[in-house]
């Protein structure tokens, strides 16, 4: 995962091809501590990061915001009471790609610091 979070998205094309196969095992294993999801027929990762109360779950929320706009790659992102979720996916190619591996690390690393 040290490798994925210092890493930048590159520009997805929709003919950019699917992480799948043995490139999903390995990428998954660099971000442990999310979900493969199966939503609307499309493959997405997602992950629930608890909190005390709902001010900290927004302000996450704002943090992943911003990071999502510094590289123009938008997820999904529920907020309640004490927690949010986010689900990363590249809607231009209906699945998974290298860019949302490297969200989610770069995810887990706001939630760490």
């Amino acid at each position: 995962m040290a490798d994925l979070k210092t890493q930048a998205c590159e520009a997805c094309r929709s003919d950019a091809p699917q992480v799948m196969g043995e490139e999903l095992k390995q990428m998954l294993s660099e971000v442990p501590d999310w979900a493969l999801v199966e939503k609307l027929g499309e493959q997405q990762l997602e992950r629930t990061f608890k909190f005390k109360d709902f001010a900290q779950a927004l302000a996450f929320t704002q943090q992943v915001g911003d990071l999502a706009e510094s590289e123009d790659h938008h997820p999904a992102i529920l907020t309640e009471y004490g927690k949010t979720t986010v689900n990363w996916w590249t809607h231009k190619i209906g699945g998974l790609h290298r860019n949302d591996f490297i969200m989610a690390a770069r995810t887990d690393d706001l939630f760490s610091s």
